[in-house]
C-alpha cells in the first residue's frame, strides 16, 4: 500500500516537480512560488517515511520504527502548516488555483479539508500507536486523504472529465484493498477501517455542501486575506 501510494504521488507530480528538468513543456503547470518547492519536499519525504516505517516493522526493527515516529509526527505537523499556507497562496493568485476552473474561494474547501483530514488521522494514529492494527490503518488513511492533488495531475480523461469528483472517487479506490485485507485476515472490517472510511467519504461530501455557502465563502476570503 505504501509503495502504491508513493507511485501515484510520483506519477502525478513527476512532470511538474520530481522530473521537472526533463519536462520543460510542463513548466506552465508548475507553481512558481518558492513555498511549493518546500511543499513538494515535505510531501515527498512523507511518502519515503511511510515506506521506511513499513519496512522497519517488516524487518522486526520496531524500536527504530517507534523512534522514527517522532520525526514523522513533526513532519506531519509541518505538512499541515505548509499545505494550508500553500493553498491560501494559490487561492490568492489573480487567476486562482492553476488549472482549476473553479472560483478559488470555493475550491479552497478541497486542500483545506485534505489537510484537516490528514492531520486528524495522523494524530489519531499517534494516539493509537500501541495498537499496531489501528495505527497502521490510520497512517494509510491519512495518506489516502492527501493523494487527490497527485491524481488530479495524472493526464487521463477520466480525471479531467469529472474533476474534482473524480479525484475523490479515485483516491477512495485505495480504501478497497484495506477492506479486502480485513475481510481475508479478520473475516470482518476492522473498526478503524469502518470509522475512517465513513469519516473520509462524509468529509468529501461535506465539501460540496458547504463550498458555496456564505459562511464558507466569508471564511475563505478571510483566510486568503491573511496572505494577500
Amino acid at each position: 500500500m505504501a509503495i502504491s501510494l508513493a507511485v501515484i504521488v510520483f506519477t502525478g507530480f513527476s512532470r511538474s516537480f520530481f522530473l521537472r528538468p526533463w519536462f520543460p513543456e510542463a513548466a506552465e503547470d508548475a507553481a512558481p512560488e518558492t513555498i511549493f518547492y518546500v511543499h513538494g519536499v515535505l510531501f515527498g519525504a512523507w511518502m519515503v517515511f511511510l515506506i521506511m516505517q513499513a519496512l522497519l516493522v517488516r524487518s522486526g526493527n520496531v524500536a527504530l520504527h517507534r523512534r522514527a515516529g517522532v520525526f514523522g509526527g513533526l513532519l506531519a505537523a509541518c505538512m499541515v502548516v505548509i499545505g494550508i499556507w500553500g493553498a491560501l497562496i494559490g487561492a490568492a493568485r489573480p487567476g486562482g488555483f492553476m488549472g482549476v476552473p473553479i472560483p478559488p474561494e470555493v475550491f479552497l474547501t478541497v486542500p483545506f479539508f485534505d489537510m484537516a483530514m490528514f492531520g486528524t488521522f495522523v494524530a489519531w494514529a499517534i494516539a493509537r500507536r500501541r495498537d499496531p492494527q489501528s495505527h497502521k490503518r490510520l497512517m494509510l488513511f491519512a495518506t489516502i486523504n492527501i493523494i487527490e492533488a497527485a491524481i488530479a495531475r495524472i493526464p487521463l480523461a477520466i480525471v479531467y472529465d469529472n474533476f474534482p469528483m473524480s479525484t475523490f472517487l479515485l483516491s477512495d479506490v485505495f480504501i478497497l484493498p484495506i477492506m479486502l485485507w480485513d475481510l481475508v485476515t479478520l473475516r470482518r472490517l476492522h473498526r478503524v477501517t469502518v470509522w475512517a472510511t465513513v469519516l473520509t467519504i462524509a468529509l468529501q461530501a461535506l465539501r460540496f455542501v458547504i463550498a458555496e455557502t456564505e459562511a464558507w465563502l466569508g471564511f475563505a476570503r478571510w483566510m486568503i486575506g491573511l496572505v494577500s
